[in-house]
């Protein structure tokens, strides 16, 4: 019944209402959200007192509320501080239910002032804000009042410190590893972190054009690498402390461009890979290359040319004309077999004749 009525306001027009209705809507609809989050916070108290994450095989109420309600880390985490805070402000989540005492935010900021006191006066300290917040006192009134009963729950001894219980860091991890770092420091803590960022955010030179935010954020980054490079960390299992970061190739080459390793490494690779590759490209020619079919070679006819003034070639009528008549040529009696020489072919019509030339016959 509840999420049909926020069904049917969610697909009104708002246009059609008159201002005191618009206004009227949104002080209701800030009452409901006051209730719900009652609602859920001791719903899911009792179902993370109960472990009843367990039965669906999740390993703590977080993990639960993201795979089964489908909120993101930061949300579940948001619900989960509710559950926290209504056990041990029982009073603020009473009248958090009341939805026209107490809205969320105002409810979380006045847990927030009565967590700093010690245990044992935050009951009261509850009351007290709580009777201010029904007689109509503002976030400024509270928070005044607030700090005043902080102030008279210190001890008298002045050399006593006092203890910082809300002290707290936490660093999340959101989209693509980034990181968000929030919480609340100690005096002391605050002022060795103030100076040493400051040590280490100054200023590159002119051409720096870093924010300050950036420059801190930097600062600490610088900072936390040479902490860990130090070797004052105590080990963990044995091993010291080491930070691993994943880096891809193109932001390494982005990060030292021309790098003479580089090129070394450019060249060595080369050199291995220049005969892999030579045996795939005549692989790569056979195959694309078929063979053809054997085919015996041609003989061309030879031309006998007598030599200049001297008798016809042995073996060679006197009739016959050379480069007409093909004769065999028999070797000369008193010498070996004889060794012609070739000369270059030409062309003589269509055909190729091949001169050989032969010694004289005596």
């Amino acid at each position: 019944m509840v999420l049909a009525g926020l069904k049917y306001m969610a697909t009104a027009d708002p246009t059609a209402l008159a201002a005191q209705a618009q206004a009227d809507c949104l002080q209701a609809f800030e009452q409901a959200d006051a209730v719900s989050t009652a609602a859920r916070a001791w719903l899911l108290a009792a179902f993370t007192n109960g472990q009843g994450y367990s039965d669906d095989a999740d390993y703590s109420p977080t993990a639960w509320l993201i795979h089964r309600t489908k909120v993101t880390k930061g949300a579940a985490r948001g619900h989960l501080g509710w559950a926290h805070r209504v056990q041990a402000h029982p009073q603020v989540a009473l009248a958090l239910a009341e939805g026209t005492v107490l809205t969320d935010s105002m409810a979380r900021a006045l847990c927030g002032w009565t967590d700093k006191l010690p245990r044992e006066c935050r009951p009261a300290a509850d009351d007290i804000l709580l009777a201010a917040a029904r007689a109509g006192a503002r976030k400024e009134d509270l928070a005044g009042l607030a700090a005043e009963i902080y102030a008279r729950s210190l001890p008298d001894d002045d050399n006593d410190e006092p203890s910082f219980e809300d002290r707290q860091v936490r660093v999340e991890t959101t989209f693509a590893g980034a990181g968000v770092i929030s919480g609340d420091l100690t005096p002391e803590c605050a002022a060795v972190v103030t100076a040493v960022l400051e040590s280490l955010s100054a200023p590159m030179g002119a051409e720096d054009t870093r924010t300050r935010d950036q420059r801190y954020h930097d600062a600490l980054q610088e900072a936390m690498r040479r902490l860990a490079a130090s070797g004052l960390l105590p080990e963990r299992a044995g091993q010291p402390v080491k930070a691993t970061v994943h880096v891809s190739l193109a932001e390494l080459r982005a990060m030292d461009d021309g790098s003479v390793l580089e090129t070394e490494w450019i060249a060595e690779m080369r050199i291995r890979l220049q005969p892999a590759r030579g045996g795939l490209r005549s692989a790569s020619r056979q195959a694309q290359s078929p063979r053809r079919p054997h085919q015996p070679q041609r003989m061309r006819p030879a031309v006998l040319v007598p030599p200049p003034g001297g008798d016809p070639p042995v073996g060679l009528d006197a009739g016959a004309q050379p480069g007409r008549d093909h004769h065999r040529v028999e070797p000369r009696p008193d010498q070996g077999p004889a060794q012609p020489r070739t000369a270059r072919p030409r062309r003589v019509g269509h055909h190729r004749q091949t001169k050989i030339f032969l010694p004289h016959s005596r």
